[in-house]
């Protein structure tokens, strides 16, 4: 086996290689480490990185394991944490100039567990500034880039991690997701990203009481997905929008043969690229192949559910950074200014129609998935749109259409609305330029189980990624 091969290997069968003693916590970590060390410049997936406390990590738990001694169900695994949330005595920055010397003064609940559970943080994955864009560039870091074709963005605004897995310089990563921004990365750069329902995982106030807001884990495959997914998921006394009691997810799942599915190519709402409905149409086929039924429905939604969930953005998470454009609007980044000065012209008004309008969408929403067991879309209309893109002053086209060109071009948003339905994201296929696309799979309010059995039959059924030379990024 290769130290590439052990850079792309599935964090669950490193875990059994550990705990069999075939392979180390110290041989991972030194190959993850050597792959980011090679990659950053053609990447530039990673903020802060941590890797000598790492290694140091990674020899007490080899130690463990070759002790016997009780381990955690992450004990040695190269941890990608994305660089907004909080570990104490260590910068954050959020990508802002702003906090370029902040220094966390408390460990974020989700981030405590991954550690309790033995996974080590080796980096912080990069953001755009205060996670507000579905790109992934900063005045502090730089640009981080695709690994499949380096002229587009891995997404936002979890694309750092999703960036690091697609490098093979993590074995699981966490991410957040406001509107898609686990899920838009997780497509374009071909990974496996998981946005459950909120509540099931903790967050740090105030947006743990915003319900578009949900922490979420991001992996190569869909097992790898669950076991980042039970050890963040749970009950915390710091976020009283969590929800009791701790669900954990299986990782075996039963076919889902006689199954009914529902599909939406458009939403009702958006410009698809002809590659990613190609792609979609491909994904639906193995469903089909499976034994399922698939079936396209439409949910009665417009140009309004955008909209709505622009204007619930605005009016939340603009209105957040608005707060600081009067003694820092010239360290702010020109897409988070723009953003911050959207929050500062929205009215209570409009966030009262924006909750207007989801109650309209779920009216329908409901219904069809009583009748059918998930729903299934395009997780991004567009691929990606390139690595530099910046919302406040650049277009987005779709079949020569202009699109908005913060979120028109990805079909994560109305999942936000809808948020107590839980979504995975999976990969459907590569466009002509090398860009990933996916599909989301979408299940009723809070049947998290649901998505996995399909997300993990799909997988099966295509066989996985990253498993060979062929199936990784050329870096």
């Amino acid at each position: 086996m290769t130290d590439l091969d052990l850079c792309y290997m599935p964090a669950s069968t490193a875990l059994k290689l550990f705990r069999k003693k075939k392979l180390s916590p110290v041989e991972l970590m030194q190959a993850v480490i050597a792959r980011a060390e090679k990659t950053k410049e053609k990447v530039n997936a990673f903020t802060y990185t941590h890797f000598d406390e790492a290694l140091d990590a990674a020899r007490k738990a080899e130690q463990r394991y070759a002790k016997g001694k009780k381990t955690g169900a992450l004990e040695g695994l190269p941890v990608g944490i994305k660089d907004e949330s909080y570990i104490k005595g260590k910068p954050t920055s959020g990508g802002s100039l702003i906090l370029k010397d902040f220094v966390g003064e408390h460990t974020s609940t989700m981030n405590e567990r991954v550690m309790k559970a033995g996974g080590i943080v080796h980096a912080r994955t990069a953001t755009p500034e205060f996670s507000c864009a579905a790109y992934t560039w900063s005045r502090l870091w730089g640009v981080t880039r695709n690994p499949w074709n380096r002229d587009f963005t891995p997404g936002g605004s979890s694309g750092g991690s999703a960036a690091s897995l697609a490098s093979g310089t993590s074995a699981v990563c966490t991410g957040s997701d406001i509107g898609g921004s686990i899920r838009i990365p997780a497509s374009a750069c071909g990974v496996v990203g998981y946005k459950p329902p909120y509540g099931r995982n903790p967050d740090d106030p105030p947006f743990n009481l915003d319900f578009y807001c949900h922490t979420g884990p991001l992996a190569r495959t869909v097992e790898d997905a669950i076991l980042l997914q039970n050890v963040m998921a749970g009950p915390s006394p710091y976020d009283i929008s969590t929800l009791r009691p701790k669900l954990t997810l299986p990782t075996k799942y039963r076919p889902i043969k006689g199954w009914k599915i529902a599909y939406s190519m458009d939403l009702g709402a958006f410009e698809v690229d002809p590659q990613v409905v190609k792609n979609t149409k491909k994904a639906l086929d193995v469903f089909r192949s499976l034994g399922a039924s698939v079936e396209e429905v439409d949910l009665g939604w417009g140009p309004e559910i955008l909209e709505a969930a622009l204007t619930y953005l605005n009016h939340l998470f603009g209105a957040s950074l608005a707060k600081l454009l009067a003694e820092h609007r010239d360290q702010m980044t020109t897409y988070a200014r723009h953003f911050a000065e959207l929050g500062q012209g929205s009215k209570a008004t409009d966030f009262v129609h924006s909750l207007e309008v989801a109650g309209r969408m779920y009216s329908t929403l409901g219904p069809v998935l009583e009748k059918y067991d998930v729903l299934v879309c395009p997780t991004t209309a567009l691929p990606a749109v390139p690595a530099d893109h910046d919302q406040s002053k650049d277009e987005v086209r779709i079949n020569d259409r202009i699109v908005n060109p913060s979120l028109g071009w990805v079909m994560t948003t109305p999942f936000n609305t809808m948020s107590r339905c839980p979504v995975l994201s999976v990969p459907s296929g590569f466009a002509k330029n090398g860009v990933p696309t996916g599909i989301q799979i979408v299940g009723r309010t809070y049947c998290d189980e649901d998505v996995f059995r399909a997300g993990m039959a799909y997988e099966t059924a295509v066989g996985g990624w990253y498993g060979s030379k062929a199936g990784r990024p050329k870096l």
